[in-house]
């Protein structure tokens, strides 16, 4: 019955997040390119991410992705549901924020920047982007102490469906 309680309120939690993000507001501002940690094999990639401007853990996915040599700006629809309408994401392929490339691929919530830079080195002919749905805990920019969530990336498909891209079952493999 407690373990019930406990998925109960993380559930409840994730939703009121989820929602908050949904509130937005037209802004447009950039972000500062962070200093490169990891190595890449791609050409700086240039994201326009959209979000909530009063959604902190898209801005800690920011910082994880600019990590890793990518740059973003920002820009805070007033219609983040009509974007991804429009964009081809799936209900069940949302989270609470949409980085858009400049060759118009998506990538749809908490996407670890290895697989983000995976996909871009060679996308599929029939994809539009990745998504992690939802906002799994210990995703980057969703880190909460030690506690991890495994969880599957997705690869979005033209007509709308999606196959898994990649399972991350642990931090080590973000």
């Amino acid at each position: 019955m407690k373990n019930i309680k406990i998925k109960t309120t993380i559930i409840a939690a994730l939703v009121v997040l989820i929602m908050g993000c949904e509130k937005t507001n037209t802004v447009t501002s950039s972000t500062k390119n962070a200093e490169n940690t990891h190595s890449i094999t791609h050409s700086k990639t240039s994201m326009r991410v959209y979000k909530s401007p009063t959604c902190g853990c898209c801005t800690k996915w920011m910082d994880h992705i600019e990590a890793s040599g990518f740059e973003t700006s920002i820009e805070h629809p007033n219609n983040l549901s009509a974007l991804k309408d429009k964009l081809g994401i799936g209900r069940q392929y949302r989270s609470c924020h949409t980085a858009v490339t400049e060759d118009g691929y998506v990538f749809e919530g908490h996407i670890p920047a290895r697989y983000i830079e995976q996909f871009l080195a060679n996308p599929p002919a029939d994809s539009i982007g990745l998504s992690v749905p939802g906002m799994p805990v210990g995703s980057p920019g969703m880190e909460v102490g030690d506690k991890f969530m495994a969880y599957q990336i997705h690869l979005l498909k033209k007509e709308g469906s999606s196959e898994v891209f990649a399972t991350v079952r642990s931090h080590l493999e973000q």
